[in-house]
């Protein structure tokens, strides 16, 4: 969506599509997942685990870190990256709002 046409929508709106574009991409719930098995903050070994350059799970990582459902940390040369349990909470109960909307109508094709 252009710069323009954002404002249209609500803010709620915006949210929920950034939400949605962020994790549309399955490197980034693939990060999110090993991090979540890890149950620990996870350093360096994400390219060992998903197969992809450097460069590409770096691309990622910001894309979550921006809309901060992940945090970071240096530790040395290495960051280290966790979910952010409060951010988490949060998208759970707005993917859970849009999702538990009732789609039904009696004036359906």
């Amino acid at each position: 969506m252009g710069l323009t046409k954002t404002e249209i929508f609500t803010e709620k709106q915006n949210r929920l599509a950034t939400l949605f574009k962020v994790l549309g991409h399955p490197a980034r719930i693939a990060i999110l997942q090993h991090i979540i098995n890890q149950k620990a903050c996870i350093c360096n070994d994400l390219v060992e685990e998903l197969g992809l350059a450097q460069a590409t799970i770096s691309q990622h990582l910001k894309e979550l870190k921006n809309i901060g459902i992940i945090k970071g940390s240096i530790e040395g040369k290495s960051v280290c990256y966790c979910i952010d349990n409060t951010v988490w909470k949060l998208v759970q109960d707005e993917l859970g709002l849009f999702f538990t909307q009732d789609p039904q109508s009696e004036f359906c094709c």
